[in-house]
């Protein structure tokens, strides 16, 4: 499943000096992070996430981004969305 992650960024600079990259990558077992934007003026950012579960991603990240961000997780209507990345496991 793809989910949209919403962050709500509440401290800048910490934000900032982390490494997306990495966060990115220490996510559950079967997750990936496949598309990262962060807003212009620093005050959110926004990434889509596969993953086997929404639960086991919000497990992973809200203590990953604890004081810095407030997530917000919806998963993906697949059917009806446009511009989706093809999935890790129709691409292996």
């Amino acid at each position: 499943m793809h989910v949209v992650v919403q962050h709500r960024i509440t401290d800048p600079e910490k934000f900032a000096s982390m490494d997306a990259a990495a966060v990115g990558a220490g996510g559950p077992s079967g997750s990936q992070v496949q598309q990262f934007f962060p807003y212009k003026d620093g005050s959110a950012a926004v990434c889509l996430w596969e993953t086997g579960s929404i639960d086991a991603l919000r497990g992973y990240l809200d203590p990953a981004t604890a004081g810095v961000t407030e997530n917000a997780y919806f998963e993906v209507d697949s059917e009806h969305a446009m511009g989706l990345p093809e999935t890790a496991a129709a691409s292996a």
